[in-house]
C-alpha cells in the first residue's frame, strides 16, 4: 500500500483571542458524521465547527483507520454509533468517546483491498476528511491503467456527501484496567418502599410494576442556527434554556441521578432526534426547556405540556412555533397522528407535568407577585413525539415580556427555575414509591 499523507494541525495563537470562562466546558461538540460510498473510493466526513487539533493513525490487526480529535465530545446522537457500509474494502465505521477529552472515529478496512487513503481538514466549517481508495482491478481487455485510484478520484468532481442514520455498536475494547482488591462494602440499610401514588385515572402501569427514575434527559430547546425566540435586546432563548439545563444536570447528579443532555453547547439538533437520544440512552423521563414568547407582550407566567391533542387555538400557536424547525412533510400525517393516539405514557407524562408545574409556581413566586400559572395541557409538540417514557415541555418564562426577561439574564432566576424543575422532578419520583 502507498504512504498516506498524515496532518496535524495544532491550534495557533490567534484563535485563543476569547478564552473560555472559567468552568466552562472547553470541549467542541460534535453532532454529524457522514460518508458517502462513491464508484472508485469512499469519503468520511466529520464536521466539527471549530479548529481543533487531531491526530490520525492506523492499526493492522484488526485493520482499522482512525482519527482522534482532541478537545472533543460526542453529543448523544452519535455515542457509541456504528455505520454499517457495504463495500469489501470496508465493513463500517464507529464513533466513540475514546476518552474524557478525545474523540475517535474509526473506519474498519481491509488493508489487502486497499491501495491507499488519505486523511485532511477543511475550513468553513472545520471538518475532518478521510478518503480511502480501493485496489481497482482493470476490466478485460483494456490493458493496464497506471493511475491509481486516488489520482482517478482527485480528476473528478464529488457527488454531495450523504448523511446515514447510525446504529447502535459497543466500540472496541478498551485495554483493561490494573486490578485493584475488592472493598468490603458496608452491611446495606434496610429501606422499607412505599407504594405509588394513586393517579386521578388509577394506577399506570408503570405504578402497578413499582417501576422507578434511574436515567434523565434533558432536552434544552433550539441551538445552533435556531435561535428560538429572541428579545428585544437580543437575549436568545437557546442560550436561556441551555445554562438553565446545565446547572439543572448538576443539581439532578448530586441527587444520584444518570442526567443526559440532547446537547451541551451551541449546536443544531434535528428537533425529530431529541427523542431519538432519550430511547437510545434507555431514559425514564424526558424534559425539554424552553422560555415562552407572545404577540401579546403583557402576557407572563409558566406553562407546562404533555404530549396530546388540543382544541385550544393558543396551545396549537405554541406548538407551531416550537416545530417550525421540522423537516417531516404532510404526507407522513397520519403516521404522526397514529403516534399521539398510540401514546401510552400520557397519564404519567400529565403527571409528571403537573408535579413540575406546581414546584415552578412555589419557587418563582414572591410573597408580594405570585408567578402566574399559564397551566398544565396537552399539546402536539414534535420534540415530545416518539418518546417511549413520560414527557413533557416547560416554557419556563416569557422571553417577549420586558419583567421576565430581565429575570431570565440573572443567574438567580435560573437558578430559582432549576429548583422548580429539580424539585418537581423529585416530587414525581416520589409519587413512584421510590423517593
Amino acid at each position: 500500500m502507498k504512504p498516506i499523507t498524515v496532518f496535524l494541525l495544532l491550534v495557533a495563537a490567534p484563535f485563543l483571542a476569547f478564552p473560555q470562562a472559567a468552568g466552562q466546558d472547553s470541549r467542541v461538540e460534535i453532532v454529524n458524521l457522514r460518508y458517502h460510498t462513491h464508484a472508485n473510493f469512499t469519503r468520511i466526513v466529520l464536521d466539527i465547527g471549530r479548529l481543533r487539533e487531531y491526530v490520525p493513525g492506523e492499526v493492522r490487526n484488526p485493520g482499522r483507520i482512525y482519527v482522534d480529535i482532541l478537545q472533543a465530545r460526542l453529543n448523544p446522537i452519535l455515542q457509541d454509533a456504528s455505520f454499517p457500509v457495504r463495500s469489501d474494502y470496508l465493513s463500517q465505521i464507529l464513533a466513540f468517546q475514546k476518552s474524557a477529552s478525545t474523540v475517535r472515529i474509526s473506519a474498519e478496512v481491509d488493508f489487502t483491498r486497499i491501495d491507499s487513503y488519505r486523511i485532511y481538514h477543511l475550513f468553513d466549517p472545520f471538518r475532518v476528511v478521510i478518503d480511502i481508495y480501493p485496489k481497482l482491478e482493470p476490466a478485460p481487455g483494456s490493458g493496464a491503467d497506471t493511475k491509481t485510484a486516488a489520482e482517478k478520484a482527485a480528476a473528478k468532481p464529488l457527488a454531495a456527501d450523504a448523511a446515514k442514520t447510525p446504529t447502535k455498536k459497543t466500540p472496541p475494547p478498551p485495554s483493561q484496567p490494573t486490578e485493584k482488591p475488592a472493598l468490603k462494602e458496608p452491611a446495606p440499610t434496610i429501606k422499607e418502599e412505599q407504594p405509588a401514588d394513586r393517579l386521578a385515572s388509577g394506577y399506570s402501569l408503570a405504578r402497578q410494576l413499582g417501576l422507578g427514575v434511574k436515567t434523565i434527559v434533558l432536552d434544552p430547546g433550539h441551538g445552533g442556527a435556531q435561535p428560538g425566540c429572541v428579545a428585544r435586546d437580543g437575549l436568545l432563548e437557546k442560550d436561556v434554556v441551555l445554562a438553565i439545563a446545565l446547572e439543572l444536570k448538576q443539581v439532578l447528579a448530586a441527587s444520584g441521578f444518570e442526567v443526559i443532555l440532547t446537547r451541551e453547547s451551541d449546536v443544531a439538533i434535528p428537533i425529530e432526534d431529541r427523542t431519538v437520544i432519550a430511547k437510545q440512552r434507555g431514559a425514564d423521563i424526558f424534559i425539554s426547556i424552553h422560555a415562552n414568547a407572545s404577540p401579546n407582550r403583557k402576557r407572563e407566567g409558566i406553562e407546562t405540556f404533555y404530549l396530546n391533542f388540543s382544541p385550544d387555538p393558543a396551545v396549537n400557536e405554541i406548538a407551531a412555533r416550537e416545530n417550525a424547525t421540522s423537516t417531516k412533510n404532510i404526507g407522513l400525517l397520519t403516521e404522526i397522528i397514529k403516534k399521539i393516539v398510540q401514546n401510552s405514557k400520557i397519564p404519567e407524562s400529565q403527571a409528571l407535568a403537573e408535579s413540575v408545574h406546581k414546584n415552578l409556581l412555589r419557587t418563582l413566586s414572591d410573597k408580594d407577585r405570585p408567578m402566574r400559572s399559564l397551566g398544565v395541557k396537552g399539546g402536539p409538540f414534535w420534540a415530545l413525539i416518539g418518546a417511549d417514557m413520560p414527557s413533557i415541555l416547560v416554557e419556563v418564562s416569557h422571553l417577549s415580556n420586558s419583567r421576565e426577561e430581565g429575570l431570565l439574564k440573572t443567574p438567580a432566576w435560573r437558578s430559582r427555575i432549576v429548583r422548580g424543575l429539580a424539585d418537581g422532578i423529585m416530587d414525581y419520583v416520589r409519587s413512584l414509591g421510590k423517593g
